[in-house]
């Protein structure tokens, strides 16, 4: 029997998220052979669109294997004939369903730097972000669902319904929420072991509704980047690199991290000493999706939960612009629900959010009850 949700999920990634035009070229990137049927499904649809597909398969453990002995000069020419492909696309779409995502682990640090510096910086963080249309989104695959702690079908019916969203209804309710944070100067964030305090004067806030990633539900600004003091204790798992940590605190002085610990902590502080850019906040964002309800371990999913934020070390987005650049940007959450020990965002010395619902009375319309009834 056809699952009339792939198709679904096809249409909308192509008319809504990227908003394909006729003859317009779009890249359909899948990292791990199982996004294939999805995969398949959006060149059907991008033709009967009148655009003109393209696609690449990514493998991870070929590109593993490639990793372990590759040098700069070969990392540099595998990024050369991706960033020219890309070059000539108007729009992207990344499917990641890897069957297992700690399949890079343990490739040295420095290689990963060199990856990331000569392959992710200029393929995607300059040329996709900056020169296409574009939309990343997982795979419901067994990976995902065993990591999410369900069976294959559960998952799968969670991933259709926080993916198929209707996300055009979000856009207005988000209104008012992006034009409180464009009018404010002074954000303090209380919770379990946190209190952080920083600056989003003239950085503008932008709202995040399926155009860029799938799931979605976030708006995001960043911290002038000197402004933020004060500590945070993250309650949710995160990976990066292949490598899961848990137990993140952080604290900042003057913009920067000074002090990093989590469960890994000479991996994590590796990570932060990648480049100058690595341990200041290039973002900071509050999640709004009101079917993400706990952390299932993939940053995509997580950074969107209901009564969350994330407070992100590394680069800046390009619409919420505070100068940091860096070589990582990497989405660590806060959850801030009564469940995972409740907290408080001010702005401006005015309560904004309390145990993850707003309580300002042109915000409440954000609060997940309320989003829900519109979809």
């Amino acid at each position: 029997m056809k699952d009339i949700r792939y198709e679904k999920l096809a249409n909308n990634l192509l008319t809504y998220s990227v908003n394909i035009q006729k003859g317009e070229h779009i890249l359909i990137e899948i990292l791990g052979e199982e996004g294939i049927p999805l995969a398949k499904q959006i060149i059907k649809e991008a033709e009967k669109l009148g655009a003109r597909p393209y696609f690449n398969i990514i493998n991870y453990e070929i590109l593993r294997e490639f990793l372990q002995k590759a040098d700069e000069e070969q990392i540099k020419m595998y990024a050369k004939q991706d960033e020219a492909r890309m070059k000539d696309m108007d729009a992207y779409i990344g499917i990641r369903a890897t069957s297992n995502i700690s399949e890079l682990h343990g490739i040295s640090k420095e290689k990963m730097e060199l990856y990331n510096k000569y392959y992710t910086v200029p393929v995607h963080f300059e040329q996709r972000v900056k020169h296409t249309k574009w939309c990343i989104l997982r795979y419901p695959n067994s990976s995902m669902a065993q990591m999410s702690k369900m069976n294959t079908e559960e998952f799968e019916d969670f991933f259709f319904r926080v993916c198929n969203l209707d996300y055009s209804k979000m856009v207005e309710a988000m209104d008012s929420l992006k034009e409180l944070m464009d009018r404010t100067d002074k954000v303090h964030i209380l919770g379990r072991d946190t209190d952080l305090s920083f600056s989003i004067k003239e950085i503008p806030a932008e709202k995040y509704v399926g155009t860029f990633n799938i799931p979605d539900g976030e708006v995001a600004t960043a911290p002038v980047k000197n402004s933020v003091n004060g500590y945070i204790t993250y309650n949710t798992e995160t990976s990066y690199n292949g490598i899961t940590f848990n137990n993140i605190k952080f604290e900042f002085k003057d913009g920067k991290i000074i002090k990093a610990t989590a469960n890994k902590e000479k991996e994590i502080n590796e990570i932060l000493d990648t480049d100058e850019g690595a341990r200041y906040i290039g973002e900071f964002a509050i999640g709004l999706n009101p079917y993400m309800e706990k952390p299932i371990g993939d940053t995509l999913f997580d950074e969107k939960i209901k009564g969350s934020f994330h407070f992100t070390p590394g680069d800046s987005l390009e619409e919420c612009d505070n100068g940091n650049k860096s070589s990582i940007h990497w989405d660590i959450v806060m959850i801030q629900t009564l469940e995972y020990g409740g907290g408080e965002i001010y702005f401006d010395d005015v309560l904004v959010r309390k145990d993850g619902e707003f309580v300002l009375p042109e915000l409440k319309c954000l609060n997940p009850e309320n989003l829900k009834k519109e979809n």
